[in-house]
């Protein structure tokens, strides 16, 4: 009986993930990254409020991985109000300090998104 039960959960399974019905939250935050090619994935420059340029233009698309509450952002190239309130909220929900200040622990959260935060996005 309870090798029935096995095959049968296992069959459930895999007739969902064949429709696509249990796709885990990481492969569509890789799909989202496919489409962030400002710049390599291993470039990853200190980037703060006033910054510009394509590492950018990375981050901000990389921050739309996240979904919910959080605004998207156009990929423009300029480290703005908008991108600094969703990074410094992006780094609470990792567990990061709050600086504002994308740096390596920074990107590692933007390239690898936790799969929900308890944390509100501040209005």
């Amino acid at each position: 009986m309870r090798r029935n039960r096995l095959l049968t959960s296992a069959a459930a399974l895999t007739a969902a993930a064949a429709l696509g019905l249990a796709v885990p939250r990481t492969a569509v935050a890789a799909a989202d990254q496919q489409a962030c090619a400002y710049v390599s994935s291993y470039y990853r420059p200190t980037l703060g409020y006033g910054a510009t340029g394509a590492a950018v233009s990375q981050a901000q698309c990389l921050s739309n991985a996240w979904g919910g509450q959080p605004p998207k952002l156009t990929p423009d190239g300029v480290y703005g109000t908008a991108l600094q309130k969703k990074i410094e909220w992006i780094q609470t929900c990792h567990g990061l300090p709050e600086s504002g200040v994308i740096e390596g622990r920074t990107w590692q959260a933007l390239y690898h998104p936790a799969l929900d935060c308890y944390v509100p996005y501040p209005t």
